[in-house]
């Protein structure tokens, strides 16, 4: 990434840039290009927001989910949903800052 990209204010980036968020809106990906420009957005109290913009006209089509990729998907989040802890497949996934589910939280040794 070069030292000299410009920045853009907040909603005000030209036409033809696109956040990552918004390619795959789009049905794309930046596919391997380099950051074309940077968006800020200040705040009060901390450090600006900042997003990194790709153009739209280098951009890829996404990759098509193959089988193999949705079971490998559906293994990882199934991973997040289960409780390390009573080995149960919670609907939800599990809190990272608790490490276990609810229920193994709340009430530790009576979990089932």
């Amino acid at each position: 990434m070069s030292d000299t990209l410009p920045v853009y204010r907040w909603r005000l980036a030209p036409d033809g840039l696109a956040t990552r968020r918004q390619l795959r809106a789009k049905g794309l990906r930046p596919g391997g290009q380099e950051v074309a420009a940077v968006i800020e957005r200040s705040r009060r109290r901390r450090g600006p927001l900042v997003a990194y913009l790709y153009r739209i006209d280098l951009a890829k089509p996404v990759r098509p989910m193959t089988p193999a990729r949705g079971r490998a998907l559906a293994a990882a989040l199934r991973a997040r949903r289960t409780c390390p802890v009573c080995r149960v497949v919670r609907p939800y996934c599990i809190s990272r800052s608790l490490g276990e589910c609810v229920h193994c939280a709340d009430a530790p040794g009576l979990a089932a």
